[in-house]
């Protein structure tokens, strides 16, 4: 599965990478994507969600129910 976040939407991003030489060659700069589990108090359950840091962060301060729907309306099953 291609790492990018469930709630925000961060995907890899593309660069070079720079050597001392100055030669170029193709790199990946990805998002620190974690596996957490939440519980659901509104369904019953707990919800594995892959979320980067700064989702985290958001569900905390939103809650984890506004961030199930917000990932809903994007589209994605939960």
């Amino acid at each position: 599965m291609s790492a990018h976040c469930m709630l925000t939407g961060a995907r890899p991003g593309f660069g070079n990478k720079i050597s001392h030489s100055h030669r170029r060659t193709p790199r990946r700069f990805d998002p620190n994507i974690q596996t957490k589990r939440y519980w659901l108090p509104g369904e019953g359950r707990h919800v594995r969600l892959r979320l980067s840091t700064k989702g985290i962060k958001t569900v905390d301060a939103i809650g984890v129910e506004a961030a199930v729907a917000r990932i809903r309306a994007r589209g994605v099953k939960v």
